[in-house]
């Protein structure tokens, strides 16, 4: 087998970092992980509580309410059978309770019924019954998405059985989108996934709300940032949204809360690239503003827990050699 490498990057951003290399806060909302210097924390052990996350599992109460905790795990950028790195995240889904979700390029090269069937099935289709994916280029390689559509038919559909869809998980509702906009007419207000947006977010009236897709609005990668999701990030923004979730770029990367233009702004959303699935990790190009933490030394998972009033995020790397944890309120 073929092992992916590459560069690291973990470094914290914020005014104080810049001039004393200081533990970064952005906004006065995001600190960086490890110590002062802003160094790695050592991986929790695998299925510990994650902070920011209440006490209790993520069980229905005796009285029959919502749950406390839900917990949503996954990442994108996953499978190939040049490589074996997806097996090893694949291990710590194994140990993780909750939701699967998938930020799209699930199986490489090019998505069809073979690449899934003979590389993405054997590792993470272990977890496929608790699967909630999105869909990435390489999985539109292969005409209209078949492979992807046949291997995960109606999890990965809404009702008209197109590649967008909604759920509601606890108390939080997650919105899943195609960022593949040539591919399916569209991403902007006037297109059939903009008009479903807007009907959807119209619709919604939990406290928070988190939305994932292939294509980052915002990254250091290298494929940088992406205007094409622009709309996307516009109407979660003026609907009080909470967290986006995405792929893409091969590595994992945590952003502050931001508006639509990139500014700086407690009531934004708050982004995370977690392309490190399994695919080969690449380092970092022009660190973009509001990144807080970059890493590309490590796959893993990006582990979330969701209650109530607020969120916790916990990215659990498979050699431990890299963690980013923390917390949030809901908007």
């Amino acid at each position: 087998m073929r092992q992916s490498g590459g560069l690291v990057v973990v470094a914290t951003l914020g005014w104080l970092a810049v001039l004393a290399g200081l533990a970064a806060f952005v906004g006065g909302i995001d600190v960086a992980p490890g110590g002062t210097d802003g160094s790695p924390t050592p991986t929790p052990p695998v299925g510990s509580p994650s902070v920011g996350a209440p006490s209790g599992s993520a069980t229905a109460t005796a009285t029959g309410a919502a749950p406390q905790v839900e917990v949503l795990v996954g990442a994108g950028d996953i499978a190939s059978c040049l490589l074996d790195t997806d097996e090893a995240t694949a291990s710590l889904l194994d140990d993780l309770a909750g939701t699967v979700f998938t930020a799209g390029d699930n199986a490489y090269e090019d998505g069809t019924p073979t690449d899934f069937d003979d590389c993405y099935d054997p590792t993470w289709g272990r977890h496929r019954d608790r699967t909630r994916p999105a869909a990435g280029n390489h999985d539109w390689v292969t005409s209209d998405a078949a492979g992807y559509l046949g291997y995960f038919g109606a999890a990965a559909t809404n009702a008209e059985g197109r590649t967008w869809y909604s759920y509601e998980l606890g108390w939080w509702h997650v919105i899943v989108l195609d960022s593949d906009c040539a591919e399916v007419l569209g991403c902007g207000p006037d297109s059939a996934q903009g008009a479903w947006l807007a009907a959807d977010l119209a619709a919604n009236d939990a406290r928070c709300t988190l939305a994932i897709w292939h294509h980052p609005r915002f990254s250091s990668g290298m494929h940088g940032n992406d205007p094409i999701t622009d709309p996307f990030w516009r109407a979660l923004h003026a609907a009080g949204a909470d967290a986006v979730v995405n792929g893409h770029d091969h590595d994992y990367e945590r952003f502050a809360p931001q508006d639509p233009d990139g500014a700086a702004a407690p009531t934004g959303l708050r982004e995370f690239v977690v392309g490190t699935g399994g695919a080969g990790l690449r380092g970092f190009e022009t660190t973009v503003l509001n990144s807080v933490v970059r890493s590309s030394i490590a796959h893993g998972v990006l582990e979330l827990t969701l209650h109530q009033s607020g969120y916790g995020w916990r990215f659990i790397s498979t050699d431990g050699t890299f963690s980013d944890q923390g917390s949030a309120t809901c908007h």
